[in-house]
């Protein structure tokens, strides 16, 4: 699919809490793409912040930008959105700085302009509108207040089932032991303090929703069912916001878990039409790709123009 046309040069940015990925787009055309740490100031300090902003737009040589759009969790007030958008503006500026909630990005990618989207990666929220411009959100509080059904989410609790099995006085079972070796630990009771270490955090916790998953693939009760409660927790989420602006659908899921995790999108699906909402969609792009459909429409259509 040809990126829509937006002007000169722009940059799209996708915050999310464990990684920024940057786009640079001239003329329509995306020319380059790059990764680095994450930029959200929920998850990491405005210093480590900055600098991670500062070598993705020496990466992608990107000064001359004329335009920055950028979604992130984390933005929950015009307050949020121009903080971040001050860390941004030293290394663009002469551009416009648009800023929103990465959940916005979802809709954009997935070609439409009402619905709900839903992300599911190493944190959750949901977040909608519909045609009267009413706009809605549920969860999205970060990971010491919610996050539900996130790769986060998973990955404590495959510490929290472990935890509970040694209080049992029961051996370690396969999703413990594959834990732990991914860990470098050998003994359930050090999961408690590498969970509360400082070298240990969200992201860390949240590449661990691999083992979960994949343990629920090959038929282990326990991860099966932590995945199932993940859908079901992603759906009430969708579901209190389609109520909320009376819409019967597109509910979009995206982000790492809600794009590979063919459990959680079945039960995801299987949970929304329990309810009547049958049109459930997975994104199949990145959301990133999202930031191009709100550069190309005028600057009032991303929310909250930062400059």
């Amino acid at each position: 699919m040809r990126p829509p046309r937006v002007p000169d040069m722009m940059v799209g940015l996708d915050i999310g809490g464990t990684k920024t990925r940057g786009i640079k787009v001239v003329d329509g055309e995306v020319v380059a793409d790059f990764e680095v740490g994450s930029a959200n100031v929920q998850n990491v300090s405005r210093e480590t912040a900055a600098s991670n902003l500062a070598e993705l737009f020496g990466t992608l040589d990107a000064e001359d930008a004329a335009q920055v759009v950028v979604g992130s969790g984390g933005i929950d007030t015009d307050a949020d959105a121009e903080a971040l958008a001050a860390l941004i503006r030293p290394n663009v500026p002469h551009a416009r700085v648009s800023v929103v909630h990465d959940s916005r990005l979802l809709l954009a990618a997935g070609g439409v302009r009402t619905g709900v989207a839903v992300i599911a990666g190493t944190g959750s929220a949901a977040w909608g509108i519909n045609a009267a411009g009413a706009e809605a959100r549920a969860g999205g509080w970060g990971y010491l207040l919610g996050d539900e059904g996130s790769g986060y989410w998973l990955g404590r609790e495959a510490v929290r089932y472990s935890l509970h099995r040694m209080n049992l006085g029961l051996e370690p079972d396969d999703l413990t032991q594959e834990l732990l070796a991914s860990t470098g630990l050998t003994e359930p009771t050090e999961l408690i303090s590498h969970f509360h270490a400082l070298e240990t955090g969200r992201r860390y916790w949240a590449q661990r929703s691999r083992i979960v998953t994949e343990a629920a693939d090959a038929g282990h009760l326990g991860a099966r069912f932590m995945v199932d409660q993940a859908a079901h927790d992603l759906a009430r989420m969708a579901a209190q916001v389609a109520r909320q602006l009376d819409l019967d659908g597109p509910v979009i899921l995206g982000s790492g878990l809600g794009m590979h995790v063919r459990r959680v999108q079945e039960g995801f699906r299987g949970r929304l039409a329990e309810q009547g909402i049958h049109d459930v969609r997975i994104l199949d792009r990145d959301p990133i790709f999202g930031t191009l459909v709100l550069a190309a429409e005028d600057g009032s259509a991303t929310g909250r123009d930062a400059r």
